[in-house]
């Protein structure tokens, strides 16, 4: 079991995102260059709602999330969070919380199965645990299926929060803000 605390414990903040704490509008991407030199690009797409964007999604929605420019050294979650107060701090909680982290059935590859939130991670282990790869680790590039659950669930309610649809470094890398980016999301009702 070693070999999995590893990277958690080895893990070293790289910075931030460079991506602003407020985005103007409800833009379908945005790109952000980090500390570290990657300029990330995240870009989402609302399934079957040609007359609404994310200013206005439903329960039940799925959203298609696209991103290039990551780490693929460190893992990330995806998924609808609320929106920190400063930019050094984590976004969150999350609808529908975030992957669990307990062994299951490894997904079939390159599978679609849509959740409240995704784990993308290219380690072969964290695989066991519900992970999907990355697309293609070299460029960085991922594809995440989001399902929303509602605008409220025991985590957060982004009726009194302001809630954006995220990427953040996985629990390999907990405390490193590098990877933060979000597109604004708002709900219908």
């Amino acid at each position: 079991m070693a070999w999995l605390v590893a990277p958690i414990v080895m893990a070293e903040p790289q910075g931030l995102s460079g991506q602003e704490l407020v985005v103007e509008g409800y833009p379908s991407s945005v790109e952000a260059t980090g500390d570290d030199g990657r300029t990330r690009v995240l870009s989402a797409t609302l399934q079957n709602a040609d007359d609404r964007g994310l200013d206005r999604v439903i329960a039940g929605d799925r959203i298609i999330v696209e991103g290039s420019g990551y780490n693929p050294a460190s893992g990330i979650y995806v998924a609808i969070c609320a929106v920190p107060e400063a930019l050094n701090e984590k976004p969150g909680p999350c609808l529908g919380g975030v992957p669990s982290t307990t062994p299951g059935e490894m997904s079939e590859e390159g599978a679609i199965e849509y959740a409240p939130s995704n784990w993308i991670n290219d380690q072969w282990a964290w695989r066991l645990f519900g992970a999907r790869s990355f697309d293609d680790a070299e460029q960085g590039t991922f594809t995440a299926y989001i399902e929303v659950p509602g605008f409220a669930d025991e985590n957060v309610d982004c009726r009194e929060r302001v809630c954006g649809l995220y990427t953040r470094n996985d629990h390999t890398a907990l405390d490193d803000r590098v990877q933060d980016v979000y597109l604004p999301i708002d709900f219908v009702g």
